[in-house]
């Protein structure tokens, strides 16, 4: 059996569907309940939180894929992989963050720096996934896009190698299943196949609603302003200086998404495309 934890985001849910077309037995885990799953996928609620939640779910588990929402902060790392060593689970699959690596300072990824630390003492088989910008942080433009068809944003012609979260979940299913250990022990950057800046992200929205997108350019103050209504500031400040200064790092498009799949990652206009209609 494998265990999903963030099993209804944008990136659990394709994950637990890739899982359940090969074949596996999953659980689909989340904090509250959850509707929409592929037939025969068993659901759960529980919390890493409360790692005790854990325990009758991980139970008879082989692999576990662990989401960290948020920054992490909050959460006992040892806590929760002891829980899943004593439930015999044997192989690992954390989805951390490239800024986690990129950037030591970033007080907001400290969660899932000490995460990735902790997994690699558990004695536990490990692979750690750390993925750079969602193409689905687009959906920040959702309501925009569909009242005025507009994307309002800082940094227009700065671009960063944004990665499909279907490419993610796809990478953590064949890892997840991978009984061979060709994974274990690595640490897999994923990004897209090459930059894409805001005004260029609205101009590729256009294309697959059909219509016209047009960019405004927001000043830092003002993305600032706008970031602040819904994530802290310590997150938003290191947004921020990731959209306008990448490091050399964070604007690399890497090959581990065609290393662990044999394919090169998708395209933010493949997003766009499939995603259509919920921009229309």
């Amino acid at each position: 059996m494998i265990v999903v934890t963030g099993a209804t985001g944008n990136v659990g849910r394709p994950l637990v569907q890739a899982l359940a077309e090969a074949g596996e037995r999953v659980t689909a885990v989340s904090r509250n309940a959850a509707g929409g799953l592929p037939a025969g996928v068993l659901h759960r609620v529980a919390d890493l939180a409360e790692p005790a939640t854990l325990e009758p779910v991980l139970a008879g588990a082989e692999a576990l894929h662990l989401l960290v929402a948020g920054s992490g902060a909050e959460l006992d790392p040892e806590a929760v992989l002891g829980v899943a060593k004593a439930a015999g689970v044997r192989r690992v699959v954390l989805q951390s963050s490239q800024a986690a690596g990129t950037r030591p300072g970033l007080v907001s990824h400290d969660g899932l720096r000490a995460f990735e630390a902790a997994l690699r003492g558990s004695g536990l088989e490990w692979t750690v996934l750390r993925p750079g910008g969602f193409a689905s942080n687009a959906y920040l433009w959702l309501e925009s896009v569909k009242a005025h068809r507009t994307v309002a944003a800082p940094f227009g012609e700065v671009g960063l190698p944004l990665v499909d979260p279907a490419d993610i979940a796809a990478v953590a299913a064949a890892v997840l299943r991978d009984r061979e250990g060709t994974h274990a022990g690595r640490t897999y950057q994923l990004t897209g196949p090459a930059r894409v800046s805001p005004r260029e992200q609205a101009e590729a929205l256009g294309a697959a609603i059909g219509e016209p997108v047009r960019f405004v350019g927001l000043s830092r103050a003002e993305a600032r302003e706008h970031l602040s209504r819904f994530l802290p500031e310590v997150v938003v400040e290191g947004t921020l200086d990731i959209l306008g200064e990448p490091t050399a790092e964070e604007l690399r498009t890497g090959t581990d998404v065609e290393t662990v799949l044999g394919r090169a990652p998708r395209s933010f206009a493949d997003w766009a495309r499939r995603h259509a209609p919920a921009f229309r």
